[in-house]
């Protein structure tokens, strides 16, 4: 994980007796870029499918995979200055879209490579690469300044309660100025919203050696029930599915 995005390399288990590593349909608050890395993957949403060897999903999209093999998978934030000059490039007309092979050369042949060899720069610095090859000459659409203080303030807080009062003297708004602006600027309520940010916080909680249960305490959950409960409904599966390596 880096500031913005964070490269995961999936290995779905090998199909049995036609089975395949389907997850349920669900919905997360970051861009999903999807590579082949030896196996294969499909994407599905409630209108489209593709197959293929690197796909693109827009945030918040209802949509499932189904996969087999090893499957790289990068999620960007939508409202960082890259994510927003993807959804400009890529998602003008469609939520789910194919990303032409020549677009990155044999960038899925390397990192396949360094997903094998386990290292973290590597990887770090290869998610950082493709994260720049699609957002390279897009035009970002301009984000409200007072949402994205508030966003800042919040991530810095995602360990302990808020609420959309904590948030009204960072931003400076009204309540019901903030609840309109910031819907219209991240697509989520603020609410939901949190919930992302405490749900990305425990996932890399988890990658550093931590239990789930530790992970829902440091993120802001409840507990750890409510952290898996947000885990499935976002990433399709139960965080116990996620083994560290």
């Amino acid at each position: 994980m880096w500031e913005g995005a964070s490269l995961w390399i999936v290995d779905a288990a090998q199909a049995r007796e036609g089975e395949t590593g389907r997850a349920a349909f669900h919905a997360h608050h970051a861009i999903q870029i999807s590579l082949a890395l030896g196996g294969w993957f499909r994407l599905d949403t409630q209108n489209a499918h593709v197959r293929s060897e690197v796909a693109a999903v827009a945030a918040d999209t209802k949509h499932v995979i189904d996969a087999e093999g090893l499957t790289g998978i990068v999620f960007i934030e939508p409202e960082s200055e890259a994510g927003r000059a993807i959804t400009r490039r890529l998602f003008a007309e469609r939520e789910l879209v194919v990303v032409e092979s020549q677009t990155i050369g044999d960038f899925r042949e390397r990192l396949a490579a360094a997903g094998t060899a386990q290292d973290d720069r590597t990887l770090v610095a290869l998610g950082r690469e493709l994260v720049s090859i699609l957002s390279a000459g897009a035009v970002a659409n301009d984000a409200d300044p007072r949402i994205r203080k508030v966003i800042a303030w919040a991530a810095e807080q995602i360990d302990q309660p808020i609420s959309l009062s904590d948030a009204l003297a960072v931003g400076g708004l009204s309540a019901s100025r903030l609840r309109h602006l910031f819907v219209e600027q991240t697509g989520l309520p603020f609410k939901t919203y949190l919930l992302w940010l405490r749900l990305t916080r425990a996932v890399d909680v988890i990658a550093g050696g931590a239990t789930l249960t530790q992970a829902a305490h440091e993120a802001g959950f409840s507990d750890s029930a409510h952290f898996s409960r947000t885990f499935r409904r976002m990433f399709g599966v139960p965080p116990a599915a996620l083994r560290i390596v």
